[in-house]
């Protein structure tokens, strides 16, 4: 089921990423949570801000690291500050820029893509380390 807004879209992650090694989960520093759980915030913000709309949501946690895809309904791809789109499925190191979200979200992130989808609209693929 798909989130309503970004704060149902953190208190997944939150549940997610707070069972502990305990429950079956990672290990999870404070600050990697932190972290998740603002780039949740800014994902999901922009799918229903400039995306049309959130179209799929999926946080999977391995190991030591959390995947977070967002999919929007949006064929438009984020614009770099000079407002050329991005190519599609570029790496976070650089190639994503504009409002203070994506600067924060690569920052932050591992690995960034985005893809655009055969049936219109498009993904965001996130990855962030968990220690």
């Amino acid at each position: 089921m798909t989130p309503s807004d970004a704060a149902d879209a953190r208190a997944r992650v939150a549940a997610l990423l707070d069972g502990g090694p305990d429950a079956g989960g990672p290990v999870v520093s404070g600050a990697a949570r932190a972290d998740a759980l603002l780039v949740t915030s800014e994902l999901v913000t922009n799918a229903f801000r400039h995306g049309g709309g959130l179209a799929g949501f999926e946080a999977v946690v391995d190991s030591d690291a959390l995947e977070i895809t967002v999919t929007d309904r949006s064929c438009e791809l984020p614009h770099s500050a000079a407002g050329r789109p991005i190519r599609p499925g570029a790496p976070g190191g650089g190639a994503i820029e504009g409002g203070f979200g994506w600067p924060l979200v690569r920052l932050l992130a591992d690995r960034v893509s985005v893809a655009p989808l055969p049936t219109g609209g498009k993904t965001v693929r996130v990855r962030l380390r968990l220690r």
